[in-house]
């Protein structure tokens, strides 16, 4: 509720309001018909048989007026004269006004078919608000209006409303929060109409780039009958809009763009906008392109990079590439934005614009959407605005209509959630599209935000050429039919004006005939295709993978003195405290390093060389495990303010990398793409995400499949992305127990990715700096533990981390020729149960045993384990032990390894848990006992 110094109920109105429910009382006819259905709705008990202002004030009816006074920027109606009619017009015209600017879009001339009917909008009309027709010839004033200075009919009002709000663009943003914002947006509009200006080369721009996107799609459709392209057709508006993003976006300032989009129309972008040679396409078309990747992929899928000159100078455009999970691209895309706007200074960073291209069923259907939304003005994944393009069909996927693919009005409606403005343009106005795009390339530049822009047009085709789209939508296509696209639409215009002549029309459909048939389709050269990639993923850490030089003791010893030092005023948690005192013991050797120690030394040790480290995930700061305390939160706030502190910031002042850790948003799907975009644009960063829980990264499924496993052998694109996924099984039920090892380990091939389990700090050490420093680029799945990071035996001396590296296989040690001549038994194991094997072993003095660690499965370490098994003469079995159900973990990956390398002589079985629908038991006496069993089967 508002005060009464704001409210448009008090100050001058007050007596006005009194004075119409005294006529009200009087003859309930001499009032307007609103006026009295809100009177009517109040029935207030007066004691004294008058209402005064502070009853109405508190009617939920009379309430919308002050929302809507609230709304449109005005504090009060000006004080009132003896006339009440002046007072009720000025009233009634401020409510219209607010109507138009909150849901004129619903009645705006958005469809280029006309096939369906708008809804009926009865709040758009003056009668609605009490304005009769006695009263249009009526002059009001209205201060804080932008449509004129001074006053003006109330006719002129209407006319104005409806032409600004109700014509080929229709705006959304009264939903923003901030006063200055919707102001913004009301002045932009209001002061204009709506409507553009544009100089007569812009008008020729638009009609070539519309011959461009047309001229491409029929020579394809000629040239290429019934191959799949995703047609453009119907919405050729799109490349309009992209030249127009481009060349504004370069006038305020934006020198990279960053684009993900969907199959429609991808062909006709990446020639038209992003530069892609014709050739290059028409040889995909023709299978004639030379394929250098293991798998390649669909035409459709494919990105490229272009530099695009304007007047105001270059712009690297780049389009990420896809799957056909087309909306899972979207948080890729912001990665890449992310990671490159942080070359520039926190003010300049706006000179990268992502841009996320949506189909209209897309948008508002998928879930990752939701997600990428969500990340927009976070600490760690903001991009400072995005500019979002819906390619609204208006048919959904396939044969949908919109009321099967969403429950909101608009599709666009899922942006409201971060009160991002919305610009509805039809298609068939192109001068439009272009005002959306400068609005909104405007509004991003004013307030650093994200915008919509829905792009209202058809599909001519079916979902792709072999579609027959008519079997069920018959009157759509009726109407498609009929259309004369949106070229021809805009040619005759600019011909009626004068502007041009058939013939020049003609000439510019020519000119970019002409322009494709001069296209060579010779076969590409290996150069040339990967000049086809989206962006250059040359790690410039690679080197042989052979070649590893651990710290040396002094810069060991240093490093671990920084990062457990700590300000003395900084006053932590009991809890923390312990930790920290514990970490400065193992920095003076007093006592082994945990988990917690290797890891805080490994990023140390690559921070220390200037590479920037990178770490995310939901409860990356303190650890989901409370293990890491990356970053310490004083208790003393009085002391410090608010300020944190990260102590691997101080590993080597001025010279080292920049450490981010993030706790991020309760999101899988969407940030784990985000970093998996910040390494494709960011090589030289050392980046990792880590699930709270292993089995986290299950709702992150389609990135593992799409990107991390199969990104090089498709696209080219090498991302060094780490995962790391806590994994073990721990008593406390199928929920968390397992990272889902053998899914990774099935995505293996073509040497795409590493798959670790490491089991001692100094393994996890080494294994962090060879993939940050030495690794050639590919990603690194990492099963991380959880009971191991306080284990007492899962720690390391501090001398331990200058020798050495990380060690594939790790069979027994300090052993003599002749203890290795009592083995009879090698049990193959990798992660956590090693412990308890080793802890069985000495329980039962089972010395003809021996224990083989898998610290990496993939790519499998064949020669090393054949080495382990090789130290043992007197050979008989070979024991995979496991404590996943039989048809999970590693078993089914190392079964063909194993018996390729055990000796004919030697038997080779399986000790484990049978197979199990769920990844572990529910309660803690079912897992000892299952853990039980295992182990004694591996003995036995």
């Amino acid at each position: 509720m508002q005060s009464q110094k704001t409210s448009v109920l008090y100050g001058g109105n007050a007596s006005y309001v009194e004075e119409l429910y005294e006529l009200f009382l009087a003859d309930s006819l001499a009032v307007s018909e609103q006026w009295r259905s809100y009177f009517e709705s109040l029935r207030l008990p007066l004691e004294d048989g008058e209402l005064h202002i502070d009853d109405i004030a508190h009617a939920p009816i009379v309430e919308q007026f002050v929302q809507l006074a609230r709304r449109t920027g005005q504090q009060s109606l000006p004080a009132t004269t003896a006339d009440p009619q002046v007072a009720r017009r000025q009233l009634a015209a401020q409510s219209l006004i607010a109507a138009f600017r909150m849901v004129g879009a619903r009645r705006a001339d958005l469809d280029p078919l006309r096939w369906a009917p708008s809804p009926p909008m009865p709040q758009l009309s003056p009668v609605f608000h009490g304005l009769e027709s006695g009263d249009l010839a009526k002059k009001i004033e209205l201060p804080g209006q932008h449509f004129w200075k001074g006053d003006a009919s109330v006719a002129d009002l209407v006319s104005a409303l409806e032409a600004t709000y109700c014509g080929t663009l229709g705006t959304e943003f009264m939903f923003l929060s901030d006063a200055s914002e919707r102001d913004w947006w009301q002045q932009r509009l209001e002061s204009t109409r709506a409507k553009p200006t544009l100089d007569t080369e812009k008008k020729l721009r638009i009609l070539e780039r519309l011959s461009a996107a047309e001229g491409f799609e029929k020579y394809l459709h000629i040239r290429y009958t019934g191959q799949k392209r995703f047609s453009l057709e119907g919405g050729e508006s799109l490349i309009v809009l992209l030249d127009e993003l481009i060349s504004h976006g370069a006038k305020n300032g934006v020198r990279h763009v960053v684009m993900g989009m969907a199959h429609r129309g991808r062909l006709n972008v990446l020639v038209n906008t992003v530069g892609k040679p014709p050739a290059y396409l028409f040889d995909e078309f023709e299978n004639k392109a030379v394929n250098v990747l293991p798998a390649g992929d669909v035409k459709y899928h494919k990105g490229f990079t272009g530099n695009i000159d304007t007047p105001d100078g270059a712009v690297k455009v780049v389009l990420a590439f896809n799957p056909s999970h087309l909306e899972i691209v979207n948080p890729v895309v912001q990665g890449m934005a992310r990671a490159q706007s942080e070359q520039y200074e926190l003010s300049e960073r706006g000179a990268v614009l992502p841009v996320e291209i949506h189909g209209d069923a897309a948008i508002s259907g998928q879930g990752v959407v939701m997600e990428t939304l969500s990340l927009s003005y976070t600490k760690g994944y903001g991009t400072g605005g995005t500019v979002h393009i819906v390619v609204n069909n208006q048919i959904g996927f396939t044969t949908s209509d919109p009321q099967e693919t969403r429950s909101s009005f608009f599709c666009t409606d899922i942006a409201k959630m971060i009160e991002a403005p919305v610009l509805h343009v039809n298609g068939d106005d192109p001068e439009a599209v272009v005002h959306a795009v400068q609005l909104a390339l405007d509004y991003r530049k004013a307030f650093g935000k994200s915008v919509v822009i829905d792009l209202v047009c058809f599909r001519r085709h079916g979902h792709q050429e072999q579609d027959t789209p008519n079997i069920t939508q018959p009157l759509m296509y009726r109407s498609i039919g009929t259309h004369p696209g949106i070229r021809q639409l805009y040619a005759n215009k600019l011909v009626a004006s004068g502007l041009l002549t058939d013939e020049d029309v003609s000439s510019v459909a020519q000119t970019y005939r002409d322009h494709l048939e001069s296209a060579q389709s010779d076969a590409l050269d290996d150069s040339s295709e990967t000049g086809s990639l989206a962006v250059d993923t040359a790690h410039p850490h690679s080197q042989d993978t052979g070649f590893y030089s651990a710290p040396t003791l002094e810069q060991i010893k240093a490093l671990a003195a920084r990062v457990s030092q700590l300000p003395a005023d900084l006053k932590l948690h009991p809890l923390v405290a312990k930790v920290i005192k514990g970490r400065q013991e193992m920095a003076t050797a007093a006592k082994p390093l945990d988990w917690g120690m290797g890891e805080h030394l490994a990023f140390a040790s690559v921070l220390a060389t200037g590479v920037d480290v990178r770490l995310s995930g939901e409860d990356s700061e303190r650890g989901t495990f409370s293990h890491r305390h990356a970053v310490l939160n004083p208790q003393n706030r009085e002391v410090r303010g608010q300020g944190k502190y990260r102590p691997l910031d101080h590993v080597a002042p001025g010279q080292q990398g920049r450490f981010t850790v993030i706790n991020s948003v309760l999101s899988e799907a969407a940030v784990l793409a985000f970093e998996y975009g910040y390494t494709i644009a960011r090589p030289d960063a050392f980046v990792l995400w880590e699930a709270q829980f292993g089995d986290f990264a299950n709702g992150a499924q389609v990135v593992t499949d799409q990107f991390i496993a199969a990104g090089a052998a498709k696209w080219g694109q090498h991302s060094a992305l780490t995962l790391l996924l806590p994994h073990g099984q721990e008593g406390t039920g199928p929920e968390h127990a397992s990272a889902r090892l053998e899914r990774y380990l099935q995505l293996c091939a073509q040497d795409n990715m590493r798959v670790c389990q490491p089991t001692t700090p100094v393994q996890f050490f080494h294994l962090l700096r060879r993939q940050a420093l030495h690794a050639a680029p590919r990603p690194l799945i990492v099963m991380t533990p959880k009971s191991l990071l306080r284990h007492p035996e899962a720690v390391n001396e501090l001398e331990e981390f200058t020798t050495g590296s990380f060690q594939e296989v790790m069979g027994e040690r300090y052993t003599t020729a002749e203890q290795d001549q009592k083995v009879t038994r090698v049990i193959v194991c990798s992660g956590k149960i090693y412990y308890e094997l080793l802890a069985h072993r000495r329980a039962v003095n089972a010395e003809h045993i021996a224990l083989v660690r898998l610290e990496q499965l993939f790519p499998f370490p064949y020669e090393a384990v054949a080495e382990e098994f090789a130290r043992y003469n007197n050979l008989e079995s070979v024991v995979w032990c496991q404590e996943e159900a039989r048809n999970q973990g590693a078993w089914k990956f190392v079964d063909d390894y194993l018996r390729d390398i055990t000796p004919e002589a030697v038997s080779l079985r399986y000790a484990g848990p049978p197979p199990g629908a769920s990844t572990a038991p529910g309660t803690m006496s079912m897992h000892v006992e299952q853990q039980n069993l295992v182990l004694q089967s591996a003995f036995a």
